[in-house]
């Protein structure tokens, strides 16, 4: 009688390596770009950039980009993808920098942070440096249209920080306003990087509008899974501190959801923890066990794989390919990471 052997333990974890290789090229252009742009006679102004920028990290939006391009049949005869993906790498640190001024954040991707080591204001000024950059490379690459997508998401972006500092602390806050936090936040750039890599390889149709939701719904999952991960994950996943989110009295899914599920006493533990900050000893150790009680990590990593499902849908029309199973294997290692 043969013998089935369950090969479920074997299984290779998704990974973002096959989308790397196969856009290795551009990414090497990218960071070469990256390095020359960030150049400036101010000394301060590359060295604090590059401790943020030349720190590396996954680089998941100018990938996007170029990947995205290609998938769309971009050439490669020119740079113009490489501009667009340094663009919305420059977007994103500079939003960083001014988001670790805003949080207080001591911590970013497992250094110490920009405005830890120089100061809030040279943070927010070289945080101005590089959005400024941005705005070059869009001019460069001499497309109206495509400086249209990448300056409302720059504004989009603003928008959804300013929203969450409304919201901040606010318990009562309802999960349709947090939505609408992080897809201005964080998923619209992804949605912007993806979409003007269709741009640029002249794709305005079908495969443009498939890409920005690909790219919408891929960082709402993401977005999801790390608001998940500061509660339920390791510090070395994050690259900053588990826990953040609490201390600085962020409103996300899975306080959302404990809250509205609690009874009396666990909603008024939450009003006096997050609402006036008023937080003591084991404080975040009690907030983990009512997450784990109402299963609110483990809902909002629902709502991740769900996102992520749209996102591997949006790709549906896209012929099958090396780089498009790449793609929908981002997808699954944006979840993932919450394993």
């Amino acid at each position: 009688m043969a013998k089935v052997v369950s090969l479920e333990g074997k299984r290779k974890a998704p990974s973002l390596e096959p989308l790397l290789s196969l856009c290795a090229d551009d990414m090497a252009q990218v960071d070469r770009e990256i390095v020359a742009r960030m150049r400036s006679p101010v000394a301060l102004i590359p060295e604090l950039a590059n401790h943020l920028v030349g720190a590396g990290g996954k680089r998941m939006r100018p990938l996007l980009t170029v990947a995205s391009a290609r998938l769309c049949g971009y050439p490669g005869s020119d740079d113009r993808h490489i501009k667009l993906a340094t663009c919305v790498e420059f977007i994103h640190s500079a939003t960083l920098l001014h988001d670790d001024v805003v949080d207080v954040s001591a911590l970013r991707r497992g250094k110490p942070s920009a405005n830890a080591l120089w100061g809030d204001k040279a943070s927010v000024l070289v945080g101005d440096f590089l959005f400024t950059r941005s705005f070059e490379l869009m001019v460069d690459v001499g497309s109206l249209d495509i400086l249209g997508v990448l300056s409302r998401a720059s504004s989009t972006i603003a928008e959804g920080e300013v929203l969450q500092l409304v919201s901040q602390r606010d318990t009562s806050t309802p999960e349709a306003t947090y939505l609408e936090v992080i897809k201005a936040k964080t998923a619209k750039l992804f949605a912007a990087a993806a979409e003007v890599g269709a741009m640029v390889a002249g794709r305005h149709g079908a495969e443009r509008i498939a890409l920005e939701s690909f790219g919408m719904n891929l960082g709402i999952a993401f977005q999801l899974v790390d608001d998940a991960l500061d509660y339920d994950g390791r510090e070395a996943q994050l690259g900053k501190t588990i826990g953040d989110d609490f201390r600085e009295g962020k409103i996300t899914l899975p306080v959302i959801l404990a809250f509205l599920r609690g009874r009396a006493v666990e909603r008024e533990f939450w009003k006096r923890a997050i609402e006036t900050l008023d937080q003591r000893d084991g404080d975040l150790a009690h907030a983990r066990m009512l997450l784990d009680r109402h299963g609110a990590i483990a809902d909002t990593l629902e709502r991740a794989r769900h996102y992520g499902a749209m996102a591997r849908d949006a790709l549906g029309l896209f012929p099958d390919s090396a780089l498009k199973a790449a793609l929908l294997e981002a997808v699954d290692f944006a979840i993932v990471r919450a394993n």
